[in-house]
């Protein structure tokens, strides 16, 4: 119900359900499980959408909340090099170099609440409010305004669940996403009350964390923790009617500023492909040590290295203190780790799908920052950058990994054939012009 005395304005709702990917949204509508999604898909225009390059959370956010890609705002991966060393850092939102669409917003006297989006630690100053989503390490970091925060714990908030325990007990992972996505439900409607906005976005991560870690679950309906993993889906359908239900009760509410997408899609992994062991196997990549734990521990005399999920990198002479190759001796080196790498099959089965070169996916101010060539797999080949294993193929404990073409996107209106995450910050900014 509105509240009386509430002036009428442009709203916009946005709801991010991370990793799913648009074929599943279709399955578990055919199956009955989101009857809400499929009474909006019967309104709207569910769209498949690419994903960034990498096709990874870090990036296709931050793609999407900037509307540019990484050579604009900086961001590459989970990790990326230290200046001129092969020291590993993990970027965060001050290392974001591009103007976000709150910001943009803001400078149009709007107001954005945000919950839960990934790559926003720590929390700092929008126009409105802002709670991190993962990879957030203190609550207490998370949460701006600062006297915000005090409320969200109250409601025992949880910016994700407890995943290294969670990988190994899949019963524990059900149990604790459920509990987490209501929380997450009763931090979003106190905000929807109590600020004052002209953008309300909430991210849901738990789908994420579901399909990685019991993909099996999903995709086989004779699983134990099958019926349990579909009334998640639909407790996330129910909670999609809610709150569209209730925006489009709220003054300025109209379902054409209602958008709902992925980051990412997914698939099941059928081996993990260690790259860096396959550097190590065509004598492109050595160490000091015979047990390396991290990249820093590699011979400077090696030609490339890796780091996740597909990022080449060639050994410099501008780009790493220890570097040696010269600029005019990089293509033809990467000339033929491409085709070394296209080659790479498994059991028959062509690995690699592309081959990105830096300059043929990224632009900007931060190219020099970018890997020399970015892969993309077939489908169930999960790409890792790990320099611990001395196997090429192997398995872990993880069950699900990430495809590029098949985000999905959700709107009143159909947009361009070729659509990509980083061009919806534009169609949100213009939903409120």
């Amino acid at each position: 119900m509105a509240l009386f005395g509430r002036k009428k304005k442009n709203k916009v709702l946005v709801i991010g359900l991370d990793g799913v990917p648009v074929w599943l949204l279709q399955h578990l509508m055919d199956v009955g499980v989101m009857p809400k999604f499929k009474t909006l898909c019967e309104e709207g225009i569910l769209q498949s959408m690419k994903a960034s390059l990498p096709e990874i959370s870090a990036v296709s956010w931050a793609d999407f909340m900037t509307g540019t890609q990484s050579g604009e705002h900086g961001i590459y991966g989970f990790t990326d090099f230290k200046d001129r060393s092969y020291e590993i850092t993990f970027p965060n939102f001050t290392d974001l170099k591009a103007r976000t669409l709150w910001d943009r917003l803001g400078d149009m006297g709007k107001r954005s609440v945000v919950v839960n989006q990934p790559s926003t630690y720590p929390a700092r100053p929008i126009p409105g409010c802002l709670i991190s989503g993962f990879v957030a390490i203190n609550i207490k970091k998370a949460v701006h305004p600062l006297p915000l925060l005090r409320k969200v714990m109250d409601f025992g908030y949880s910016i994700d669940i407890t995943t290294m325990a969670c990988r190994r007990d899949h019963d524990l992972c059900l149990s604790e996403l459920t509990e987490t996505l209501k929380r997450r439900k009763m931090v979003v409607d106190w905000l929807w009350m109590d600020q004052d906005w002209d953008l309300l976005e909430v991210v849901v991560t738990g789908t994420d964390r579901l399909q990685h870690f019991v993909w099996s679950c999903i995709e086989d309906s004779k699983h134990p923790l099958h019926p349990r993993a579909m009334e998640y889906y639909a407790a996330i359908d129910s909670l999609i009617e809610e709150w569209v239900d209730r925006f489009l009760g709220d003054p300025g509410g109209d379902l054409s500023r209602v958008f709902l997408l992925s980051d990412h899609g997914f698939c099941g992994i059928e081996q993990e492909v260690r790259l860096n062991t396959w550097l190590m196997q065509e004598g492109l990549l050595s160490f000091l040590t015979d047990e390396p734990q991290e990249l820093s521990q590699m011979d400077p005399k090696s030609v490339a290295f890796f780091l996740d999920p597909g990022r080449l990198y060639l050994n410099r002479k501008r780009r790493f203190e220890q570097g040696w190759i010269e600029d005019e001796d990089a293509e033809s080196i990467l000339v033929e780790i491409i085709d070394k790498l296209t080659s790479l099959k498994y059991n028959g089965n062509h690995v690699i799908r592309y081959t990105f070169k830096d300059q043929e996916i990224y632009k900007g101010p931060h190219l020099n920052q970018a890997p020399d060539l970015v892969l993309l797999s077939h489908k169930g080949y999960d790409l890792k950058g790990t320099v611990k294993e001395r196997e090429l193929f192997g398995r872990s404990d993880l069950e699900g990994m990430h495809t590029w073409d098949e985000a999905f996107f959700w709107s009143m209106r159909p947009k361009e054939n070729d659509l990509r995450i980083s061009s919806l910050s534009d169609f949100i900014v213009d939903a409120l012009a």
